[in-house]
């Protein structure tokens, strides 16, 4: 019987991949197993501890629904999201930076007329957003599908709500852009929120003794033909958490202002009911080939 010690071992399990037949995948698995072998010598890892690891890992899975992706919301605090997306966006060559996806991305989102209020139902301080999507060179984009979403006043997004299913979506909707490559909406100021704490990625950054907060953003999703897909935030200049972000999301780009308003009527000529809020945010995309990915969990994703 062949016995190994530690690096003998490594070698062992690096070697059995080597029939892989995607060379990727052969890449990958083998650096993986470099990875992990490695993290174990260097830490002494006990059999309690990395029993400990497997539980937590079991735990977030089994966190995970049609509507919440825990693993998402683990690589997030970890800054692995934002790792993966910093080596695939580091020329942007004058594009609107890119950011987290996030785990409350459930899909595309209805087609909504521009001007809409996509938070009617809800309370909090009014906010009229106009933006524009061009290419590099200014040219406006016409026709591009932009997804929006966000939390609300008390820092839950929709798909978070027990009456979700039943009462369908609020703070998110898809807006296509005009001949100038412009839309906007009416919508309510977001707030900064605390991640979900009632899982295990949550309960572990609790006991870490990090703080669970992300500042205050709108998450778009820009998505024109022929160009690279845009995946963003506009974060809410000012916010407390803006140094600190749970997620390590923030770019200082994406901060814009958000100007408090008492003109009665708002950019598109119709009314207003009292004070609002004006964000404005111009986004730049980078010629390229491919759709946004599917969020994690969707039928696009299992059946790739």
């Amino acid at each position: 019987m062949t016995q190994f010690n530690d690096t003998e071992l490594t070698a062992a399990v690096i070697k059995s991949f080597e029939q892989t037949p995607n060379s990727r995948a052969r890449f990958l698995l083998q650096e993986l197993v470099k990875s992990l072998h490695d993290y174990v010598r260097k830490t002494d890892l006990s059999f309690e501890e990395w029993d400990t690891a497997i539980g937590f890992l079991t735990r977030t899975g089994q966190k995970c629904t049609d509507i919440r992706q825990e693993f998402i919301l683990l690589s997030d605090v970890l800054g692995v999201s934002m790792l993966v997306d910093a080596v695939n966006h580091r020329d942007r060559d004058g594009a609107t930076e890119t950011t987290v996806l996030g785990p409350f991305y459930v899909g595309e989102h209805k087609v909504t007329p521009h001007g809409s209020d996509i938070s009617a139902d809800l309370s909090g301080e009014r906010m009229f957003v106009q933006s524009r999507v061009t290419d590099l060179g200014g040219k406006p984009l016409a026709g591009v599908p932009v997804d929006v979403w966000h939390a609300d006043q008390d820092g839950f997004y929709d798909s978070q709500r027990p009456s979700y299913a039943t009462d369908g979506p609020s703070s998110r909707a898809r807006f296509v852009t005009d001949a100038d490559g412009r839309f906007h909406f009416r919508t309510i100021v977001p707030c900064s929120y605390p991640i979900p704490t009632d899982g295990p990625v949550g309960q572990m950054i609790m006991q870490t003794n990090r703080h669970p907060m992300r500042p205050a953003h709108v998450h778009f999703l820009v998505n024109a033909r022929g160009y690279e897909p845009l995946i963003t935030h506009v974060f809410v200049e000012g916010d407390k958490y803006i140094d600190s972000d749970v997620v390590f999301g923030v770019k200082d780009e994406l901060i814009a202002r958000v100007e408090k308003r008492t003109d009665p009527v708002m950019p598109d000529g119709k009314p207003a009911d009292g004070p609002w809020h004006l964000m404005t945010y111009e986004f730049h995309v980078k010629p390229g080939g491919g759709l946004a990915p599917a969020p994690l969990g969707t039928k696009a994703t299992e059946d790739a």
